[in-house]
This record gives structure tokens, sequence and C-alpha cells, in this order.
């Protein structure tokens, strides 16, 4: 049975792992042999940068390296602390270093959410091994952490939990009759246990919090207390796969869903497609996305995938969800087995490197308009040529460049789709062309 002080805690505080030996999963880390473990079983204490998903035993290998070392564990919040709260911590950390000989481990939660100032604040303490600084983040610490907190700390990447390790979590928590739900004996049944652990998405405390709330609707049956079907449908309803909005797997999955494309593979678009609206990805958001891919990645070698991509848009914004996301998949589809080229895309990034490089030339007289008797005086259009009027609708030879400005050749289409035609058409031009200046 749990204690007084043990009832109030949630379950997915209770079952911490008290040791090394009790912890499931992160074996890239902490297997025999591997430096963090070494770290903690031999008391070598050092800053670190734990980031992974939600869940996966940040706070606990904090924890455990404080204990295993006997350090002081001061704890901050980077959504509540602010530079006062990391002073008071660096104060009491001194005070335990010179009164009592030990070392202090300050751990910040959500470490990515401090701002440039919040994150100096204890840089220098961190230098002179006044703190240990252990913080932990959900984000990739390259682009939230400052690079001089990151030169001071090692960075171990945890890995979302898998199935195997969730379950070994979960009969733990059912087994244990002191700190979990062992006692009176709560019962699950194994294929409800699979589907709990599916629903936790690789997120251990995610994984005990359902397991908790469902225990508390359990039903008595003689000595047992049972978790029926009914109830398991209930607790996990409503559950998305792990989805931030803001953060690694948001641009981990429309990464892979543009390389997929890229790489006409449409049943792999489509799963990404599917995982990002099913962690709840705003619909309208994909539609902007699978625009720039008709751009980026197809091109003109067909270019009805443009068109096709902006009436997915237009049919999610009319229709809503779920019914327009069906749009949004046909477009995706349709793009992964078009036939892709990048032409435009590089054309467009070459000439905008051409603009910034060659500045603000001026426009040649002969393309000028000349709506002004001043303007033609000046000679504002004067020697245009009009492609209409010449043989093929072609001014063989013109230029349209500013005049101190070679005539570069941006666009060079690929040898798929459509832009075979189109390059068999500039390459008959340019013969032209060449003629025209013999």
């Amino acid at each position: 049975m749990l204690n007084s002080e043990e009832a109030w805690r949630p379950l997915a505080d209770r079952m911490r792992p008290r040791s090394l030996d009790g912890f499931t999963g992160q074996e890239h880390i902490l297997g025999p042999g591997k430096p963090l473990r070494r770290a903690i079983t031999e008391g070598h204490l050092h800053s670190m940068v734990l980031w992974g998903p939600p869940g996966t035993g940040k706070t606990t290998l904090a924890r455990l390296l404080a204990e295993q070392s006997h350090a002081e564990f001061l704890t901050l919040s980077a959504v509540m602390a602010g530079v006062k709260d990391i002073r008071s911590a660096v104060e009491t950390a001194r005070r335990i270093r010179d009164t009592e000989a030990r070392l202090t481990i300050l751990f910040i939660d959500e470490v990515h959410r401090f701002n440039k100032a919040q994150q100096d604040a204890f840089l220098p303490y961190v230098e002179d091994g006044t703190i240990i600084f252990i913080g932990a983040t959900t984000e990739n610490p390259s682009f939230e952490l400052n690079s001089a907190l990151l030169s001071r700390a090692r960075t171990y990447v945890l890995k979302r939990l898998d199935e195997t390790a969730l379950r070994s979590i979960v009969d733990a928590a059912l087994a244990d009759p002191r700190h979990g739900l062992g006692s009176p004996g709560l019962q699950l049944e194994a294929a409800l246990r699979d589907r709990l652990v599916q629903a936790a998405d690789g997120d251990a405390r995610r994984a005990l919090n359902l397991l908790e709330i469902a225990s508390d609707l359990a039903v008595e049956e003689g000595d047992a207390r049972i978790i029926p079907e009914s109830v398991l449908n209930e607790v996990i309803a409503g559950g998305t796969r792990r989805f931030d909005k803001g953060g690694d797997d948001f641009y981990d999955q429309i990464s892979a869903l543009h390389k997929s494309v890229r790489g006409s593979a449409p049943d792999a678009a489509l799963y990404w497609l599917v995982r990002m609206l099913d962690g709840g990805c705003d619909p309208l958001y994909l539609a902007r996305r699978i625009v720039r891919m008709a751009s980026e990645d197809i091109g003109n070698a067909d270019p009805r995938a443009l068109t096709l991509s902006l009436e997915a848009w237009d049919v999610q914004e009319r229709l809503g969800s779920p019914e327009g996301e069906l749009a949004l998949a046909q477009a995706v589809i349709y793009m992964a087995c078009a036939a892709k080229s990048n032409a435009v895309y590089m054309a467009y990034n070459s000439a905008r490197a051409d603009v910034k490089k060659h500045g603000s030339l001026e426009v040649p007289v002969h393309l000028r308009n000349a709506p002004t008797r001043l303007m033609k005086e000046l000679g504002y259009g004067k020697a245009y040529r009009y492609a209409h009027d010449e043989p093929e609708g072609y001014a063989a030879g013109e230029h349209y460049f500013p005049e101190d400005m070679p005539a570069p050749h941006y666009y060079r289409p690929v040898a798929r789709g459509l832009e075979i035609r189109i390059a068999e058409k500039l390459a008959h031009l340019r013969e032209l062309d060449r003629k025209q200046r013999r």
C-alpha cells in the first residue's frame, strides 16, 4: 500500500528509477562502457545537455547522476525562473561548496526557454566549477542554446522509447505494490496493455499517466480490480502522435514529406502527410508547403503540379477537415509520381545572387517605356524590336540585360517531362541568336 507521503504523488513520479539498473531504455548512452554510464558510476561530474523527446528520462538521469556523485541537486524550470533565481541557486551552491565541500548540480528543465541573457547568467559559474550545469530540452540545442554554453557542456541525445521498453515500464507499475499499482491487484489484459503502449507513442510519462487514469476507473470484480476495454478506450481517446508545432518533430516530419515527394516515393510521402495531420498540424500550413514543393522540385517538368497543389489548397479552405485533406493527399501523390526538375529553383537562386552582386544597374534605353514626349526625345524605347513582328515571333540577337552585365543562362531545363521540349525550344532560339550575331 502507498504511504501517506506518496499517495498524492503521480504514478510517473513514484515510478522513477532509483538506480541505473532500474532505468529502462537509452542503451546507446547508458550501456556498459558508454560515456554517460561511466560518468554516473564513477562519479565524474561534467556539465551536459540532455536532448530528447518528452518522457525519455532526462530528469531521472540528472537525479541519478546527483545521487551517485553525492552532489546537491537543485532544479529550476526555465518556464518560470529568471536571472534572480539563477543567482540564488548559485549562492546556495557556493555555500554548500564552502561549508560541506560538496558539488552542486543545477538542473534546468526546458532550458531552451531561457533567453540569451538568462543563459549567459550562469556561464561564469559553470566555467569556474561553482555549479555543474545539466540542461534538459526537447529542442535542438544547436538552434536554441548559446554556443558559449554548448562549448562548456556535452550533449547527450535521448531517443523515444520503443514499445518493448514501455511494456516493461507499464508491467513494473502494475506489479509494484509499494510505489506502483500492485496493491490491491490491478489487472490489464496484454492486448489492452499493448494498445496503451501504442497510445503513449514513446513517452514513458504519458504511458504511466494513462495507466493511472485508467486505474482510477477500474472495475471491482471480487478481490481484483480490472481495467476493461471500454475504460481504456475512453482514456486513450483523442490521443495524437508526438508532434511539436514549433520543435524538431515538426521540422523533421515536414522535411521527410518534402524529401519523399522529391524522391518520387508516393507511399512515403502519403505516410508523412498523414503523420503530420494525425499529430495536429494545420492542414493549411501543409497546403502552403505542398505548393512550394510543386515549384521547387517539379517546376516546368510538369506545370500541372502547381495548378493541382493550388486547387488542393483551395479545396482545403472550402471544405475544411477532414474532407479537404483528401485533396492534399491527391496533390502529394501526384507530385511524388510526377517528373522532377529543380531548374526553376536553381535559376531563381542564381538570379537573386546576381541581383545582389551587380546592384541597381540601369535598364537599357531600348527597353524603357516612352509614354511622354520627353522620354521619346531622350531615346527611350528607340531601336526596340517588337518580337511579334520578327520571324518566328523572336527578335534574334536582341539583348535584354543591363548594358554592363553579361547575359547569363540561369534556367537550364532538365531532360525530364515537359522540360525536354522547353530545352529544345531554347536551343533553337540560341542558334538563331548565334546566326544573327555572325
